[in-house]
């Protein structure tokens, strides 16, 4: 993968990047030669993964940052640059996803937290690093939505709704930013987190997929280094399904 796609001295910002998803992709982007900003609501959250990152000869800084805040988004973009210069690749991976019994359950507070996280951090971030990304020659920007979006389940109405929103802005950020800034979405099915502790075991044994299983973090990677690479120069407003064949 080294030799097909190369990263090298490239800065790739990763939300949500402490764990999970964002872990592997932070730790698939270094293999292939790229600096990380990680990024999650702490920065010593991050501080294992910056670790791990150092280890394989990279640089690394973490960054503490609310990316359902508006006014915090600034100053994250501001680190990073202070602290690289530039930013090639942004991989917006940050969500949430609790659950309530009901529409009726869910509060205002409830409501407006998960659409911050997963909607309008996503939109305001992408637009405050495009600007840069334009400005110095291109970039890629990549969306981690969720196939709850087609298939929502009762119990979280507000995240598949965000997540569909998020498919929607996804397409029209790749229309306004393009041509030098490409915007593309990996639709990501079931995989093993923190998010799926409660019910993968189950999944496993009853997966209505063709791969009979859930999904390992790691291999959400070589989705990402693809969108991310000249490889996918002609790739933008794209949202890849992900989830192991699910009909």
């Amino acid at each position: 993968m080294q030799n097909y796609i190369d990263f090298t001295d490239k800065v790739v910002l990763i939300t949500g990047a402490s764990r999970g998803l964002g872990r592997a992709m932070a730790l698939g982007f270094a293999e292939c030669g790229a600096n990380i900003v990680a990024t999650s609501r702490s920065a010593e959250s991050c501080a294992e993964v910056v670790a791990e990152v150092e280890r394989l000869g990279r640089r690394a800084v973490a960054i503490g940052c609310h990316v359902g805040k508006w006014d915090d988004l600034p100053r994250l973009v501001e680190g990073a640059l202070e602290a690289f210069g530039r930013i090639d690749v942004l991989v917006n991976n940050a969500g949430i996803a609790p659950v309530a019994e009901s529409s009726a359950a869910v509060s205002e507070e409830l409501f407006d937290k998960i659409m911050a996280v997963n909607l309008k951090g996503p939109f305001r971030l992408s637009a405050l690093v495009a600007g840069h990304m334009r400005a110095n020659g291109g970039g890629a920007i990549i969306n981690i939505t969720s196939t709850a979006a087609i298939r929502p389940e009762p119990v979280y109405p507000v995240y598949a709704a965000a997540k569909g929103a998020l498919n929607i802005v996804t397409r029209s950020q790749a229309m306004e930013f393009g041509p030098t800034v490409r915007v593309n979405a990996i639709m990501a099915g079931p995989f093993w987190t923190d998010i799926s502790r409660s019910w993968r075991e189950d999944y496993d044994r009853n997966a209505p997929s063709a791969a009979k299983r859930i999904g390992r973090p790691e291999e959400i990677v070589s989705s990402a280094l693809y969108l991310a690479s000249p490889r996918s120069s002609y790739t933008t407003g794209a949202i890849i399904q992900l989830d192991g064949g699910i009909p």
